[in-house]
């Protein structure tokens, strides 16, 4: 991919985004793991904090002082440290608050991703800021991604803000390469069991249709090691399995009755509107805790139908039916169940 993009990253063969709408849920540490992990697997490795408002780099490597140098190109050097090229406002900003309006932070972001000389990389790493907002449509809109990791946590606000964020990047033609799952479980020291600390939940496969690239549990400070190396690995997979399955994707049809899928292999299958409503598995209509529906089947309208369906990747559908709602995904293989 490195072809169609300008600038430093004109010799970067591939960008992966690391997202989470929500803070607070691990996602600087998870893109840290990930670059060093990659970087411990012999492959080149940047990594770039998109973060302007609050930049985390700096405090993760405890380079608060370092210096950043433009080269006879006019081009930014990245801050080299454990074998990463490193890029953040951060090293820019020190200890100073970032007040600056939307249209100045998309200028800044631009700059630190395309003037800066990142060279020959394997990988380039970007650390995203939480939400939907002008970062991640300036970032998206400069540059092809190879796709992008979702980071969340099995609490029930981050689970809803997984659903936009896949949404968001499918509608920019970003692939989601997979989620993980962060905090998603604890080990007791003296029975050395596992406890799920947001209790039982839906396996969030089945939820999404996405692949899982890793449940990581909650640790002491930043000893994410052995959990990242296997996370780095299932990325891997991912980035080399784009585009093999799409044989299996079907194409998806509807009208004012009935939602059908049609199969290379000449397979229909044909799916009462209403049917498919009721199955939503959102957060809206089921408890993300006890997996029961909490969605009243007198509510939904008898005439209930798409307004616009959207493929997402090879996984999954996202719905905007004529009720107004719009939060759901429905996977492939949960379509197919209904049948």
């Amino acid at each position: 991919m490195s072809s169609t993009n300008p600038f430093g990253l004109s010799k970067v063969k591939n960008v992966v985004a690391v997202s989470s709408c929500k803070g607070g849920v691990g996602k600087s540490t998870i893109a840290v793991g990930l670059a060093r992990s990659l970087s411990a697997k012999g492959l080149k490795v940047g990594l770039l904090d998109a973060d302007i408002h609050g930049p985390s780099l700096p405090t993760l490597f405890n380079l608060s002082s370092a210096d950043v140098f433009i080269n006879e190109f006019k081009m930014a050097v990245p801050v080299e440290a454990e074998g990463l090229k490193l890029m953040s406002f951060g090293f820019l900003l020190g200890d100073a608050p970032a007040v600056m309006r939307g249209p100045i932070v998309a200028s800044y972001i631009q700059q630190l991703l395309l003037q800066t000389d990142w060279g020959v990389l394997d990988y380039l790493i970007i650390d995203m800021p939480p939400g939907t907002g002008d970062i991640q449509l300036t970032i998206t809109q400069s540059i092809r991604l190879t796709g992008a990791v979702i980071v969340t946590t099995p609490q029930t606000l981050s689970l809803v803000d997984v659903a936009r964020g896949i949404l968001m990047f499918e509608k920019v033609k970003v692939p989601i390469l997979g989620v993980v799952e962060n905090m998603a479980y604890f080990v007791c020291d003296s029975c050395s069991k596992k406890h799920e600390i947001f209790g039982a939940r839906q396996s969030l496969q089945k939820r999404f249709g996405t692949k899982i690239l890793g449940e990581i549990p909650l640790l002491p400070g930043l000893s994410l090691g052995k959990y990242m190396s296997s996370v780095a690995d299932a990325l891997l997979v991912a980035i080399d399995d784009q585009g093999k399955e799409k044989d299996g994707v079907p194409q998806v049809s509807f009208d004012e009755k009935s939602i059908v899928l049609s199969y290379k292999d000449g397979r229909k299958i044909v799916l009462d509107n209403r049917q498919v409503r009721l199955a939503c598995q959102c957060a809206v209509c089921v408890n993300e805790m006890t997996g029961q529906k909490v969605l009243n089947p007198a509510k939904v309208r008898l005439d209930i139908a798409p307004k616009e369906i959207t493929p997402l990747g090879n996984y999954a559908v996202g719905i905007n039916w004529n009720d107004g709602h719009s939060s759901g995904i429905f996977p492939y293989s949960l379509l197919e169940h209904l049948s």
